[in-house]
C-alpha cells in the first residue's frame, strides 16, 4: 500500500518511538477492511516497538486504535487515514508512544490538568486540508490526558453516520455525541472551549504586557512579514491574530509563489508561523481585535481585544486581510454547514453522487465546478453576470464536462430547505425577470472577499468597499497606524503582493519610530 520512498521515511519516523504501542484493529469482510489491514501490517514490519492486535472490538468497522500495551485505546482512526491524514497518523504513533508533543509547557500542563469525560469524534473527508490540525489536536490531548478519547471518521467510508448527523461540512467536532464545533480548531482553540476559566486568565495575562514599539494586527502573509522586518531591527514587536496564518490557511493549491513551484495553503501557513517564531516576536494568538482607540495620554496608540484585554504600541500595522464573501440572502445563515459551503476541497466529498450549484463564475468558482464534477452527480454553476470571468482555459474545460450546467445573468434570491438541511436555491432571470428553483442538496459559494474591516469603522478611512485607505508608504488616515495586505485598497489581492505590503509597512512604522 505504501510506497518505497514514503515506507523509508516512516521508518525513519517510527525509531523515534519512545515507548512499545499496538495497533488494535477492528475488521470486517469489506474491501476497505483488507486495505486497513494490509496498511497496518507494512506499518507493524517497520519497527520493533510496533505489534498488531486485530481482534478489537470497537463498534465502528473497519477501524484501528494506537495505544501503549497495557492501556485502554484512547486514539482510533476509523477508516483509513492517507492523503491529507497520513501525518495524522505518523504523529499519532509518535505521540501515544510518549514522544513529547510540540506544545508550550503551560498548555500541556493545562491539557494534563482537566477533569471529566471526554469522547471526541471528528468527520473528515481526505481531501480536507482544514481537517488534520483538528484531528491532530484531539489525538495529541487524548495522548497527554487518559480523560480523552479522540476518534477520527472518514465520512466516505462511513456515509451511514455522515447522513445520521446531517453532517455536511468538516471538520465536524462532536464531544460525547453532542455537536462541539465546525471548521479548523488547534488545540489553544479546543482549550479556550473547555477550560472556562481560560479566557480570563488569557485576558489578564494580555493586560500586563508592557507596551510595543510596533503591534501587528493579522498573522497572514502581510503580518507575518511586517513582524520579520520588524524583529530583525531589533524593537519589541508584537503579532496579535485571530488564527495565525489567515486565510491562507483556507486555500489548498499555492502555484504562483515564486520560487516555490507548488505549495499548500496550511503547509505556507506553519512555514510563515515558524520563521516569525526565529525571531524575537511576541505572538498572541486566538485573540480577535474589536476596537483601534485613540492614543492616550501616554501617546501610545491602544487596541481593543474581544476578551476585553487591552495591547498599547507606538506604532500599529493593520493586517486583518479578507474572508469568503457571502451571498446575503435568505437562509444562507440558517443553512450554513447544513449544505451551504464555502470550501469545494474540503467539504466536495461529502456531497458524492448528490445535486450542487456553485455560485460564482469567476476562476475560483469554475475551479470549484470542475473539481465537483468528478464527485458530485451534477453541477450548476450561477453567475451574476452575463458572461463568466474566469480565464478561458478554465471555461474550456467546465463547459467539456457533461454533468455541468452553467447559468448565467442569475441572481440568487434564496436558499431552500427543510429545517435541517439544503434542499433548493431559487434565483431570478435578471433578463427576463422570471424566477426558478433548483433542487439541490449543495451550494458552494465562489464570490470573492470582504476585507475584515468592519471593525475599524469611523476610526480610519475606509474606501466604499470598505478597504483601509493607505498610501505609497503603507500610511493610514491616522498617523503612526500603517496597514498591508489584501484589507487595504492596494490592488491584486495575492500572497506575495501582500508579503511586500507588509514589509513595506513594517520598514515605514520603524522610520516613523526613529522620526518622531
Amino acid at each position: 500500500m505504501l510506497e518505497a520512498n514514503i515506507k523509508a521515511q516512516l521508518k525513519a519516523y517510527l525509531e523515534r518511538l519512545v515507548s512499545p504501542i499496538e495497533l488494535v484493529a477492528s475488521l470486517d469482510d469489506s474491501a476497505k477492511a483488507a486495505e486497513v489491514r494490509e496498511l497496518l501490517e507494512e506499518i507493524a514490519t517497520l519497527s520493533d516497538k510496533v505489534s498488531l492486535r486485530t481482534d478489537g472490538s470497537y463498534s465502528l468497522r473497519p477501524s484501528f486504535a494506537i495505544t501503549k500495551a497495557g492501556e485502554a485505546p484512547r486514539v482510533h482512526f476509523a477508516g483509513i487515514p492517507m492523503g491529507h491524514e497520513f501525518t495524522s497518523l505518523v504523529l499519532a504513533l509518535l505521540q501515544v508512544s510518549g514522544y513529547a508533543p510540540k506544545l508550550e509547557a503551560d498548555t500541556i500542563e493545562q491539557i494534563k490538568a482537566l477533569r471529566g469525560s471526554f469522547r471526541f469524534e471528528t468527520f473528515v473527508s481526505l481531501t480536507c486540508h482544514n481537517c488534520p490540525d483538528v484531528v491532530q489536536a484531539l489525538n495529541t490531548m487524548a495522548a497527554l490526558n487518559p480523560n480523552f478519547e479522540a476518534v477520527m471518521i472518514d465520512g466516505g467510508v462511513f456515509q451511514n453516520l455522515v447522513e445520521e448527523r446531517q453532517i455536511m461540512g468538516v471538520p465536524a467536532v462532536f464531544l460525547n455525541g453532542e455537536s462541539f464545533g465546525q471548521g479548523r480548531m488547534g488545540v489553544e482553540e479546543i482549550l479556550a472551549k473547555l477550560d472556562s476559566g481560560a479566557a480570563a486568565r488569557e485576558a489578564g495575562k494580555i493586560n500586563d504586557k508592557d507596551a510595543f514599539d510596533v503591534l501587528i494586527v493579522g498573522g497572514g502573509p502581510a503580518g507575518s512579514a511586517a513582524a520579520i522586518y520588524a524583529a530583525r531591527k531589533g524593537i519589541r514587536t508584537g503579532v496579535v491574530a485571530e488564527r495565525f496564518g489567515g486565510q491562507v490557511l483556507d486555500t489548498l493549491a499555492i502555484e504562483n509563489f515564486i520560487s516555490v513551484r507548488e505549495t499548500e495553503g496550511p503547509r505556507l501557513a506553519t512555514a510563515l508561523e515558524q520563521h516569525v517564531r526565529d525571531y524575537d516576536v511576541d505572538i498572541i494568538n486566538l485573540q480577535r481585535a474589536e476596537a483601534l482607540l485613540p492614543a492616550g495620554a501616554d501617546g501610545l496608540a491602544q487596541v481593543r481585544l474581544a476578551s476585553g484585554a487591552v495591547l498599547k504600541s507606538r506604532t500599529v500595522i493593520l493586517a486583518t486581510g479578507a474572508r469568503w464573501r457571502e451571498m446575503n440572502v435568505p437562509g444562507e445563515q440558517q443553512y450554513r454547514t447544513k449544505g451551504v459551503a464555502y470550501c469545494p476541497h474540503c467539504d466536495g466529498p461529502l456531497f458524492k453522487g448528490k445535486r450542487v450549484a456553485v455560485i460564482g463564475g469567476g476562476n475560483s468558482g469554475v475551479e470549484a465546478a470542475i473539481d465537483l464534477a468528478g464527485i458530485v452527480a451534477q453541477v450548476t454553476l450561477i453567475e451574476f453576470d452575463k458572461e463568466l470571468r474566469a480565464d478561458a482555459v478554465l471555461q474550456k474545460k467546465l463547459y467539456s464536462l457533461a454533468n455541468v450546467t452553467v447559468i448565467k445573468a442569475a441572481q440568487t434570491t434564496e436558499v431552500l430547505g427543510d429545517g435541517q438541511k439544503v434542499t433548493g436555491l431559487a434565483y431570478q432571470d435578471r433578463a427576463s425577470g422570471e424566477a426558478h428553483t433548483l433542487e439541490l442538496e449543495g451550494i458552494f459559494v465562489q464570490i470573492g472577499l470582504l476585507p475584515n474591516t468592519d471593525w475599524l469603522k469611523g476610526t480610519l478611512e475606509l474606501s466604499p468597499r470598505g478597504e483601509i485607505v493607505i498610501d505609497a508608504r503603507g500610511q493610514t488616515s491616522q498617523p503612526g497606524v500603517f496597514a498591508a495586505g489584501d484589507a487595504t485598497t492596494v490592488p491584486y489581492k495575492q500572497i506575495i503582493i501582500a508579503m511586500g505590503e507588509g514589509a513595506k509597512a513594517s520598514l515605514s512604522a520603524f522610520d516613523h519610530l526613529i522620526r518622531a
